[in-house]
């Protein structure tokens, strides 16, 4: 394989190691492969004093990363028995919680679509730059899967209600609006980027951040937040849909509509996740969390079902089964958040 086919890029110039995601016809999406050879070079580059700045960015024109190899999830889940989604998680999950953690500035390029896992290489860095061209979300629950890498606890944090509506919508939103939901730092127009990058091979990050970030347009959730606080702040999905279509704002009825699209039982596990997700805590917990109902999700039929209709046969019409949140009980929401016994996570643990 020729370095311009490699999956995922490496190299450093000055001060800074660059990670390029390098898969841009599949719009960067992460492979198992990509995962353990990024936390192998923040392992080098953690113990080389050379390398004082982390850079990650997408290759292409699209985006940095619309997030993990669906396909694969799709076929594992479909025709395997799990496991190979199972590992990958693992170390994607570990590789979010070192992200975290990461004791040098961890600089990532949030240049055009970043969603699901694309979120998890990005948002848990410390410092975090979005654009003209950012479309930020975490749109798990239109395949029939929950948010992950990291989200609920991301989302948990977003301020009021916006967490929630982001998490059962899976709506995209720019560069304002993801400043707004704590999930970057700093805005930089696209065409600063060339200048960002080469500040960063000499320059600490913050103050070559500084040099180009500017004040983003104007986004739209701040004027949305009066319905989406009063509506989403329900416990039972069913509430937050009556909730949405009893509201006088238009925009509540619409995004009702969204949120009836989407897989009941993700709907339902969803909001269980993001509110536990609050009580957690640490990063890890959440993770370890997110772990069991991912595995969870590789045994019920929306998950495949899901990513058939958006992205194998693209009809966009999905049959979920249970068909409506009223047949989505407790107990079949519960299932989701089953220890796994010698098969956890464990990273709150460690």
């Amino acid at each position: 394989m020729s370095a311009a086919e490699e999956p995922v890029l490496f190299h450093t110039t000055g001060h800074a190691g660059r990670i390029t995601l390098n898969r841009p016809r599949a719009l960067n999406a992460l492979t198992h492969t990509m995962v353990r050879r990024i936390d192998e070079a923040l392992t080098a580059w953690e113990r080389d004093p050379a390398v004082q700045t982390v850079v990650i960015t997408g290759a292409g024109e699209r985006g940095l990363c619309a997030g993990g190899d669906i396909r694969a999830i799709h076929d594992d889940a479909r025709d395997g028995d799990g496991s190979a989604s199972a590992a990958f998680w693992r170390d994607e999950y570990r590789l979010n919680a070192r992200i975290a953690r990461y004791p040098k500035p961890y600089v990532a390029v949030m240049d055009g679509i970043v969603m699901g896992g694309g979120v998890g290489v990005s948002a848990h860095g410390n410092v975090r730059v979005v654009t003209d061209r950012s479309r930020v979300a975490m749109p798990e629950t239109g395949i029939g899967f929950v948010p992950d890498v990291g989200g609920t606890r991301l989302l948990a944090l977003a301020p009021g209600e916006l967490g929630t509506h982001l998490a059962l919508t899976g709506t995209q939103i720019g560069a304002a609006d993801a400043l707004l939901c704590g999930l970057a730092d700093h805005y930089v127009p696209s065409d600063s980027l060339p200048d960002l990058l080469d500040a960063l091979t000499g320059l600490p990050a913050a103050e070559a951040v500084a040099g180009v970030a500017r004040t983003p347009p104007q986004g739209v959730l701040a004027a949305s937040r009066d319905w989406i606080d009063a509506c989403y702040a329900a416990d039972r999905v069913e509430e937050i849909v009556r909730r949405l279509l009893a509201h006088g704002d238009p925009a509540a009825k619409e995004t009702a509509e969204t949120v009836l699209s989407k897989s009941p039982t993700a709907l339902k596990v969803t909001l269980a996740s993001l509110r536990r997700a609050r009580r957690l805590g640490t990063l890890e917990r959440v993770l370890d969390q997110e772990y069991r109902v991912s595995c969870a999700a590789l045994t019920m039929p929306d998950l495949v079902e899901g990513i058939r209709a958006q992205v194998v046969d693209k009809d966009r019409r999905p049959s979920w089964s249970p068909r409506t949140l009223a047949e989505v009980g407790d107990a079949d929401v519960e299932r989701f958040f089953a220890p796994l016994g010698e098969r956890e996570l464990g990273l709150a643990g460690e």
